[in-house]
């Protein structure tokens, strides 16, 4: 099964920083779920929580026609913050689907 690695980056902040990310702040999936934050650096979970459900989706070739496929921008549910983070695709790795649960 073909699946893409995938890196969430903050674009913008348009309040103010309540939990310390900073635009280019940002963390990779890769191979199907690991998650890999730079070195130092941290990521809100509440920010993590906003963007993980439309991750699956994302690894995955859509339709064209797919929204999905066509937007990539995920906002925070803090209010206050207003952290935007964008869904990229960073490369394609090959998986054997009867390793994955």
């Amino acid at each position: 099964m073909e699946l893409f690695d995938l890196r969430v980056v903050v674009e913008r902040v348009e309040g103010r920083s309540v939990c310390g990310l900073r635009p280019g702040d940002s963390f990779v999936v890769r191979d199907s779920s690991r998650l890999e934050i730079p070195a130092g650096r941290h990521f809100c979970i509440y920010a993590l929580a906003a963007v993980l459900p439309l991750l699956p989706a994302k690894q995955r070739a859509l339709p064209a026609e797919d929204w999905l496929e066509r937007d990539s921008l995920v906002v925070c549910p803090d209010p206050d913050e207003r952290l935007v983070m964008r869904i990229e695709r960073i490369g394609r790795v090959e998986l054997d689907a009867g390793e994955l649960t």
